[in-house]
């Protein structure tokens, strides 16, 4: 049983509900705030979505200033005009607001408002977090607008090298939001194509910390629920964009995939990072355009595992039943076949490969990721290979 030994974290104080987006200047009190910097992307904060958020707020006598200079794919750019904004405007404390980008740039941004090294110190190697000032962090109140990323539970922000054209996790402990808001009325107003992109990662988040192979039961039993949740609902949400429970279901599994997913990702993640750094595609699609391509290469490591899944959502058929599930799916809520439907050419082919094979989340693939089987696995994403 020596195999049996791990760190398990479980996340932070969690407000779900619809409707508890009232209680936003109440969270941001709760966690030490008074003059937050509510941090989203630059397409949300046109929504009235944010400007309730924002009314909520005011009402509740908490000051507050927006920041929105936040690529879907935030860049370490971004990064420092938020600092910048965060010490102009005297803040204490940040509200991460919207889908990935949103979230991760607000936590970021809190943790390095007051460090004093430059931010790929704190890359997700080893203890590379001891290098931060922790009494510095500023706290933060998490606020998902989409049900994908799980971000709001997480202790990490993924922020692109604008040098390298390479994404880096950026982590410390410290960044887990002190609350969290989860209210599914705030993600009714998502667009089709954003609610594909988003319930397709949290599947990919629940897949791939299932199929890593460290040891982690009550990891993998969150993530089969997670992936339950997501074919149970996902169609749902895409049909009526306004059915709040489907909504809700969403939004629990998508921070269900970020709870598991400390057990570990794997080459979904490790090839779709690539690309969206060097094509600017939506993570979660091109996640869910990944996702077959892996899941037949790994195949001789989680058949077994795969079969126990899909004995747990009623599926007949074990391995192949699942992939036909899941391409079922992919079709449905409309996610290209093939890399392709993103826009993605075969002209970076070796420099994705390359990336890959060192990308932080490589090291959780249950068939170990080498440059060959990247680019097996890029060459069949792209011929739509299976």
């Amino acid at each position: 049983m020596t195999d049996h030994v791990a760190n398990w974290t479980y996340p932070t104080s969690i407000r779900f509900g619809a409707g508890r987006i009232a209680e936003l200047a109440d969270a941001c009190r709760a966690a030490g705030m008074a003059r937050p910097l509510l941090v989203t992307d630059a397409g949300l904060a046109k929504l009235d979505v944010t400007q309730r958020a924002l009314d909520v707020l005011r009402d509740g006598d908490v000051v507050a200033a927006l920041f929105s200079d936040v690529k879907p794919n935030p860049s370490d750019a971004n990064i420092e005009a938020g600092v910048s904004a965060f010490k102009a405007g005297g803040h204490d404390g940040v509200v991460a607001f919207g889908g990935g980008s949103g979230l991760d740039a607000g936590k970021v941004i809190a943790f390095m408002a007051e460090q004093m090294r430059p931010i790929w110190d704190f890359e997700d190697i080893g203890d590379w977090w001891t290098r931060a000032d922790a009494d510095r962090i500023a706290p933060i109140v998490a606020v998902p607008t989409t049900a994908g990323t799980g971000s709001e539970v997480g202790r990490a922000g993924i922020i692109t090298n604008s040098a390298t054209h390479t994404k880096k996790v950026i982590f410390h402990p410290k960044m887990m939001p002190s609350i969290v808001i989860s209210d599914p009325e705030l993600t009714i107003g998502m667009p089709p194509i954003v609610t594909a992109g988003t319930g397709m990662d949290a599947l990919a988040h629940c897949l791939e910390a299932y199929s890593a192979p460290s040891y982690h039961p009550m990891g993998d039993g969150i993530a089969l629920e997670g992936m339950r949740l997501v074919f149970a609902n996902l169609p749902k949400a895409m049909r009526d964009g306004t059915d709040i429970e489907a909504r809700a279901e969403m939004m629990s599994a998508a921070a269900m995939g970020a709870v598991a997913f400390q057990k570990g990702l794997g080459a979904i993640h490790a090839l779709s990072h690539p690309v969206g750094a060097l094509y600017d595609t939506h993570h979660g699609m091109t996640n869910a355009v990944f996702m077959p391509y892996v899941l037949a290469f790994n195949r001789p490591a989680i058949e077994a595992k795969i079969m126990r899944l899909a004995a747990y959502l009623g599926l007949s058929g074990g391995f192949d039943g699942f992939m036909q599930a899941v391409l079922k799916l992919r079709e449905e809520v409309g996610v290209p076949h093939t890399l392709k439907g993103l826009g993605v050419g075969c002209g970076q082919r070796d420099t994705i490969a390359a990336m890959a094979i060192v990308d932080p989340t490589a090291g959780g693939n249950p068939v170990p990721l080498t440059k060959s089987g990247a680019l097996t696995i890029f060459d069949s994403a792209m011929e739509g290979a299976l």
